[in-house]
This record gives C-alpha cells, structure tokens and sequence, in this order.
C-alpha cells in the first residue's frame, strides 16, 4: 500500500507539474491574446481614423472642384468680355486710323488750297 501510495503521491505530483505548465502556458496564451486583441483595437482605431481623413479629404477635393469649376466659369466670361472689349478697341483704333488718314488728307488739302489762295493773291496784287 505504501509504494502504491508513493506511487499516486508520485503522479499527483508529475500530474501537478504538468498542470502548472498548462497553467502557465495559459497564462503566456491568455497575454497573447490580450496583447493581439490590443493591436487588434489599435489597427480598428487607425482604420476609422484614416476613413474619417479621407472622408474629410474627399470633401475638401469636391470642394476644390466646385470652386475650380466656378473659376473656370468666371475666366470663361471674363474671356469673352476681354474678346469683345478687344474687338471694339480693334473697331476703335481702325476708326482712328481712318480718322487721322482722313485729316491728313484734309491738311494737305488745307495747304494746297493755301497755296493756291496764296498764288491768286500774288497775281491778283501784281494785277
């Protein structure tokens, strides 16, 4: 009886070994866990905070376009006026053009008749 009782003295005892290395390897697995769980939570957060920034980004890239569009527009027309302020000063400047040719004609002529006024005055004085 008692080397049967050494015995299953000696299996509880081996038994209690192994029960305490399981523990401990529990232990050690249950930290494991604990700890992926951990940067499982952080990995999740860093997820939604970066679909919270680009989110916000994508927002800030339809603004820029809205806005880019409407300068777009506002250039569109600022264009067109500077086209047809251009083609009036283009009209203005042929008008001036004309208008100066005009009145060097007309001082030309001025002189001319001038002189001829001049010469009829001569002869009618030498007459």
């Amino acid at each position: 009886l008692q080397k049967e009782l050494l015995k299953y003295k000696q299996e509880a005892r081996n038994l209690q070994g192994i029960k305490d290395a399981l523990q401990q390897r529990l232990i050690q697995q249950d930290a494991s866990v604990l700890q992926l769980k951990q940067e499982l939570l952080r990995a999740n957060m860093d997820k939604e905070e970066l679909h919270n920034q680009n989110v916000d980004l994508q927002r800030k890239v339809e603004e820029r376009n809205r806005l880019l569009a409407e300068y777009k527009k506002e250039l569109c027309q600022k264009d067109r006026h500077l086209q047809q302020r251009q083609t009036k000063l283009d009209e203005m400047l042929r008008q001036l053009s004309e208008a100066s040719c005009q009145q060097v004609d007309l001082e030309w002529e001025l002189e001319h008749k001038e002189a001829l006024l001049a010469h009829c005055m001569k002869r009618e004085a030498e007459e």
